[in-house]
């Protein structure tokens, strides 16, 4: 395992840290202070019931907390009749936030890998994708995080993935430029070796549409 690996294991491993969670009750204190602090009364009619709904999305924004990569890539199918070809799901939506600015960012993800010993089912890599989509974050993170997990689950040999993705923080705030994509690309095994291998990702992600 080489230190990029490594490196991406140990960012991994602090993402799962515990931290002490606030009561509900003063989760929605909080919300009511950042409407005052908006310039809003947190009592009139139409904002009443916002901190409850604020909580309540909040537990769905971000259940990848609750969520483990481990549990989604529990199963791998070894008797798979000797395929070794590129195994590709592109274009999974999904959307996520920003960790410095809690502002989303939305895009799809391209993932690719070389079987080693076995594969895992389609739809667990869209839902890998949400286990850290499901967070704060930042796009290089969440590239990296992926191909961590995939990396400790499924040991294949390579690695390829890619992110498109718009950030509500460029676009609504900042220099307010909409339509700018920003991608993040990531490889290991066969595909960080081989620049081959790279181009015929990319060809299968871009040239295919």
């Amino acid at each position: 395992m080489d230190a990029v690996v490594d490196a991406r294991r140990e960012k991994g491993a602090a993402s799962f840290a515990p931290v002490p969670r606030p009561s509900r009750e003063e989760a929605e204190a909080a919300v009511r202070t950042l409407l005052r602090w908006s310039g809003d009364d947190p009592e009139r009619e139409g904002l009443i019931d916002t901190p409850k709904r604020v909580v309540k999305a909040y537990e769905e924004l971000y259940r990848g907390y609750r969520e483990s990569p481990a549990d989604v890539l529990d199963r791998v199918f070894e008797e798979v009749e000797g395929y070794g070809s590129i195994v590709l799901v592109r274009d999974i939506p999904f959307f996520s936030h920003c960790e410095h600015h809690m502002v989303p960012f939305v895009g799809r993800a391209h993932i690719a890998y070389y079987p080693s010993k076995g594969v895992i089912g389609l739809s667990k890599l869209a839902r890998l994708v949400d286990v850290y989509a499901r967070r704060l974050q930042t796009q290089e993170s969440l590239t990296a995080q992926i191909v961590t997990a995939l990396e400790d689950h499924l040991k294949p040999r390579g690695i390829a993935v890619m992110i498109e993705a718009e950030h509500m923080c460029m676009s609504m705030r900042g220099v307010q430029k909409s339509g700018v994509s920003t991608l993040t690309t990531d490889f290991t095994g066969v595909f960080r070796d081989d620049a081959a291998e790279q181009a015929k990702f990319m060809m299968m992600v871009k040239g295919l549409r």
